[in-house]
């Protein structure tokens, strides 16, 4: 075996072992204290409103709670959901059929200033 050969199959062997570590990275969120948090550490909250897993939270609400968007080419895994927005034709994530939302007023990783607001938002657990 000539030494091409070898670097290619040392390469394939790195890359296959990194394929567990990059599906788990896509993982489109995380628990944090037992609440979901978006990739930045801040906290994702459901709506009452939502049908579903369709989304009712449009224009000024979707300004004020933004959605969990899909990035790239994410796949659904488990309780993990892909939706349509009807607004943006842009995809959401929904977790056990639930769209998942930030909140503008959520400063800092860790706030959780949304949850109970209007008595319909709450923290996604």
């Amino acid at each position: 075996m000539n030494y091409f050969t070898q670097s290619i199959q040392a390469l394939a062997v790195t890359a296959a072992l990194a394929l567990p570590a990059l599906a788990f990275a896509a993982e489109p969120a995380m628990k944090e204290g037992g609440v979901w948090t978006d990739h930045h550490g801040m906290t994702l909250y459901t709506f009452d409103k939502d049908k579903g897993t369709e989304s009712a939270c449009y224009d000024q609400c979707a300004k004020n709670w933004p959605p969990l968007k899909v990035e790239g080419a994410a796949k659904p895994t488990g309780d993990w959901t892909v939706i349509e927005r009807k607004d943006d034709a842009k995809q959401q994530w929904a977790y056990k059929g639930k769209p998942l939302y930030t909140y503008i007023e959520d400063k800092k990783a860790g706030d959780k200033n949304g949850d109970g607001k209007g008595g319909v938002w709450h923290v996604a657990k």
